[in-house]
């Protein structure tokens, strides 16, 4: 619980100063990439009849703004009290009570149901986006099964994540950290091994020059707090995330790919227009290539 304690403290001083840019930098017109899961996750959520939503990590409204006026009930918490303002704020405007937005954390089972009322709250849906990077992966089931309990049965989660075997295209330092720690398992293997492969240290240290292991960049914060990529930031293989959600107790689980890379993203600075071009036309969340291609993805699943 201390380590969850210390990782939060740092998330919430990474997006402490995020509040107000927040959603210009990854919604608005000039973002890197098109917000293409937006309209992903409200088909999902239209397709499902959902009245009732619950953002959990819902940081300035970003998803829960595009919903407001749309005959649905939102609901949202964060654990960073200046998204939780500027959330207030922008719904606001839109006519979503303030004590429908609270600070919370997605580790915690109490913070997904709103303090102000009195009865609990059976959500319709309840989605997680932007939140799973920032979560111990010995944590991560917590944060599923909470989920799972905030949802009605046959209640529909969706939880968003960045997609780990993504690593396998990019030939950056992504894949040389996949490789030798997800697959050839270094210090497992030097351990084992010791002295009986003398050849095998220099080997795995050699291994590295295969990969750009100067990209990507490391994200910096704006004003001394740590930036993104200097708090927690893990990625989540798909195939992992899908039997956990199993394990829960959800049925109909299912993997939604976005965010497609037509070429390895070290290649986009040399031509960004046709880079952005093609990767738009490769979005399909259900190509078999977006378990490489697609920096991230969705898991969807009802309550059983």
């Amino acid at each position: 619980m201390e380590a969850d304690t210390k990782i939060e403290a740092a998330v919430r001083s990474c997006y402490s100063t995020w509040s107000s840019s927040y959603y210009e930098d990854y919604y608005g017109p000039n973002a890197a990439y098109p917000p293409v899961h937006r309209s992903l996750i409200t088909s999902l959520l239209r397709d499902a009849g959902v009245r009732r939503l619950l953002d959990a990590g819902c940081g300035p409204a970003s998803f829960l703004r595009e919903l407001a006026g749309q005959d649905m009930e939102l609901y949202g918490f964060d654990v960073t009290s200046e998204m939780v303002t500027e959330a207030r704020k922008v719904l606001g405007a839109l006519g979503v009570p303030p004590d429908h937005v609270w600070e919370g954390s997605v580790l915690s089972a109490e913070s997904f149901q709103p303090p102000a009322c009195e009865a609990e709250v059976a959500f319709d849906a309840a989605i997680c986006v932007g939140v799973l990077p920032h979560v111990a992966d010995e944590a991560d089931i917590r944060v599923i099964e909470n989920l799972h309990n905030a949802v009605r049965t046959d209640g529909l989660v969706i939880i968003e994540a960045r997609n780990q075997l993504f690593s396998l295209f990019t030939l950056n330092r992504y894949s040389c950290e996949f490789f030798l720690k997800e697959l050839v398992q270094r210090d497992s293997l030097l351990e084992k091994l010791g002295d009986e492969a003398p050849g095998l240290g220099q080997a795995l240290s050699d291994f590295e020059n295969h990969f750009r292991m100067d990209l990507p960049p490391v994200r910096k914060g704006k004003e001394g707090e740590p930036g993104y990529d200097e708090v927690l930031s893990l990625t989540h293989n798909p195939l992992v995330l899908r039997e956990q959600f199993a394990s829960a107790g959800f049925c109909d689980v299912q993997l939604l790919f976005y965010h497609y890379h037509c070429l390895p993203p070290m290649f986009e600075k040399a031509m960004p227009e046709l880079f952005r071009r093609e990767s738009l036309a490769l979005e399909n969340p259900y190509d078999w290539r977006g378990h490489f291609m697609a920096s991230a993805f969705l898991v969807a699943g009802r309550r059983t």
